[in-house]
């Protein structure tokens, strides 16, 4: 009879140890595919806020004649942003196809292992009730040939009694698993049907937009050596402006190598206080705050492919932010004004202020609300931005330089707004 018993408590605790580590698989599981999930759709929403501020910020031209290789880059930069978005709608799908097919299995593992369970316990029972009478259970210990035996018999006989009671909360415990993931089944298949339709949605756009596209590349291509001269005449401009700032900053340099005639160094003679400005400006790489309140980056530092003329290359030594209309230009950090300056053929200022032996420069500006050697704080207003009368766009052209290099400001920035 205690053999008997053995083999039928053996057997039963492989059972739960066995269905124990498939609950388990699936509640450790279920952390990384939801962390994977919610990711791709903070992504997706992150999209569709950029094709928000793509959709207002953009897309202002008032002259169209003057203006169509503005509206071209706006539409090959909303075309662009869509196509990240349904490509982002696609990934999330995938992800919640597979989290449905990961719950289907289980789902069936788990109907199998509670069938087994339940016949288990079960046939537990049966065995308990036929020798469940007080009088059975004493003479099982009353027929011990030692008190060691009779010690040993009732300590089985209570851990056998456990076992039923825990058995019968696993049950309870794998049939409440087993109807989370079919809720969870349900939910997840009505996520997927919206992101599909989502999709659609957003394949309808893209269509329309490209047939919108080819039109204006057809007119862009009529007047294609007129716009090459242009963007030619741009990168010039851009390019003396470059110098201007390089020589502003070199110049700054030697004022401050006057005040302290012993440093050998090729940069900036700081104070202390200045060093601590740097180190504190450094310590705050990837936080800096946008220059612009509410923006959307459209153009990337360094040389890159012009967004709308095939063939040709442009260099940005910082990015181009368009922003709202009247809207303001503010410091990405605590720090001083080293230089206001006239940008050359425009009536458009350009604003230079130190952080150490770090500079942020603010170009484009119309009026501007600071003063040479002015002490600057985060996010304090620098000037209004212009905004192009043909176009209807309001850009900031930010760059950031340390001593007379220029750097890429984006990794300096806070990912979003």
């Amino acid at each position: 009879m205690i053999r008997c018993k053995k083999k039928i408590d053996s057997f039963a605790t492989m059972k739960w140890h066995h269905l124990f580590f498939i609950v388990l698989a699936v509640l450790i599981s279920a952390p990384s595919i939801a962390q994977s999930k919610k990711q791709l759709e903070n992504q997706r929403k992150q999209i569709q806020n950029e094709i928000k501020q793509t959709q207002s910020l953009l897309f202002k031209s008032k002259k169209e004649a003057e203006a169509l290789l503005s509206d071209l880059d706006d539409l090959n930069k909303i075309i662009s942003v869509r196509s990240n978005l349904i490509s982002t709608i696609n990934a999330e799908a995938e992800r919640l196809s597979q989290e449905i097919a990961k719950n289907e299995k289980e789902i069936v593992k788990l109907e199998k292992n509670l069938d087994v369970l339940k016949k288990d316990y079960a046939d537990m029972i049966v065995n308990s009730y036929k020798s469940k009478s007080k009088q059975s259970r004493l003479m099982f210990l009353l027929s011990s040939e030692s008190f060691g035996q009779a010690y040993k018999r009732y300590q089985y006989m209570k851990q056998y009694a456990n076992y039923r009671k825990k058995q019968g909360e696993e049950i309870k415990t794998t049939s409440q698993s087993l109807k989370k993931l079919n809720d969870s089944l349900h939910i997840k298949e009505d996520e997927k049907q919206l992101l599909i339709a989502l999709n659609l949605k957003e394949q309808d756009s893209i269509k329309s937009e490209k047939l919108s596209q080819e039109r204006l590349v057809t007119k862009v291509r009529a007047k294609e050596k007129e716009y090459i001269a242009q963007i030619d005449k741009k990168q010039k401009e851009q390019h003396e402006l470059d110098k201007k700032i390089e020589q502003l900053i070199a110049a700054a340099i030697a004022k401050s190598k006057k005040s302290s005639p012993t440093n050998s160094s090729s940069g900036f003679a700081l104070t202390p206080e200045e060093k601590v400005l740097a180190s504190s400006f450094v310590a705050n790489k990837g936080k800096l705050p946008w220059p612009v309140e509410k923006g959307l980056v459209v153009r990337k530092y360094g040389t890159q492919k012009h967004p709308t003329m095939a063939g040709i290359t442009i260099q940005s030594n910082g990015v181009h932010m368009a922003t709202v209309e009247d809207g303001k230009a503010r410091s990405v950090f605590d720090g001083k004004v080293m230089s206001i300056v006239l940008m050359p053929g425009t009536h458009q200022k350009m604003v230079l202020i130190q952080h150490g032996n770090y500079i942020s420069v603010y170009k484009n500006l119309d009026k501007v609300l600071v003063k040479p050697n002015q002490s600057i704080n985060t996010k304090q207003d620098i000037g209004t931005i212009h905004t192009d009368a043909v176009t209807g766009k309001t850009i900031l052209a930010f760059s950031l330089v340390k001593e007379n290099t220029f750097q890429d400001p984006e990794p300096w920035i806070a990912k979003a707004i």
